[in-house]
């Protein structure tokens, strides 16, 4: 199964198992996914999720060989990004959180990082466009010049530096990374379920209020990325595994 889950109490843990990918997100994992986030929010003795990756990622984003069936009707991209959800959903990240790995993150609620994580927006070096949220949820996140450098370089920030920025709840060393969330899981349980959805509810949908037209210009901007001579020439560099030839056009 390329997505997995357990509960352990009232946390349900979500994860992504396809190491031999990075934990890139194709069609069948979109469906675990979201299958997973249905399940955390429908099941009544489930008050939060935990979500991770296993291996060496937590996920390098799209898998670019199934770039077109990653989206559902009641989670938008990857059965997550877009989903309105009421209860609390942490990232446990371990090792890299690339393009719409980083997106997930940006969707999740609470972060904990590994030590030798590392979060990028590398659309760029491929003539892509970070489509499911990340420039302009890294924009609120953390700091615009740390946001454009993100999105205009495709550089990655190492979980040191996004922690001391304010991205990062818990900073940890690898081998504590989902014991850390789970940690922190429990200690939303201990309080009124009801309370927590309440909350939460109103700082999301306030945010969520304040990027209704970043979503449009996200849509926009990816069209015309997508429409570019250069968007096909970065697939086709990258499925080639050589350095890509851009005409600007």
């Amino acid at each position: 199964m390329p997505v997995t889950t357990a509960v352990q109490g009232r946390v349900l843990v979500v994860r992504l198992d396809r190491d031999a990918k990075l934990n890139a997100m194709d069609h069948a994992m979109t469906l675990g996914l979201d299958a997973a986030m249905n399940r955390l929010e429908d099941d009544d003795a489930i008050w939060v999720g935990v979500l991770t990756g296993a291996g060496r990622a937590f996920s390098a984003g799209s898998d670019l060989a199934d770039p077109d069936r990653n989206s559902t009707e009641r989670g938008g991209p990857y059965g997550l990004v877009r989903r309105a959800r009421r209860k609390p959903l942490v990232a446990a990240v371990n090792g890299l959180a690339y393009g719409g790995g980083f997106e997930m993150v940006l969707a999740c609620d609470l972060v904990v990082a590994a030590r030798s994580a590392r979060f990028a927006l590398p659309e760029v070096k491929r003539g892509l466009f970070a489509l499911y949220g990340g420039v302009f949820r890294a924009a609120h996140a953390l700091p615009p010049n740390l946001a454009r450098e993100l999105a205009l370089t495709g550089e990655p920030i190492d979980a040191a530096r996004a922690h001391a920025l304010g991205l990062v709840n818990r900073l940890c060393d690898d081998n504590e990374v989902l014991p850390t969330a789970l940690a922190l899981a429990e200690s939303i349980c201990a309080n009124s379920p009801v309370a927590v959805r309440e909350s939460l509810g109103v700082i999301n949908r306030s945010i969520d209020a304040a990027q209704a037209l970043a979503w449009q210009l996200s849509a926009e901007a990816a069209a015309a990325v997508r429409a570019s001579d250069d968007s096909r020439e970065g697939i086709a560099a990258f499925l080639g595994k050589r350095a890509p030839r851009w005409s600007g056009h």
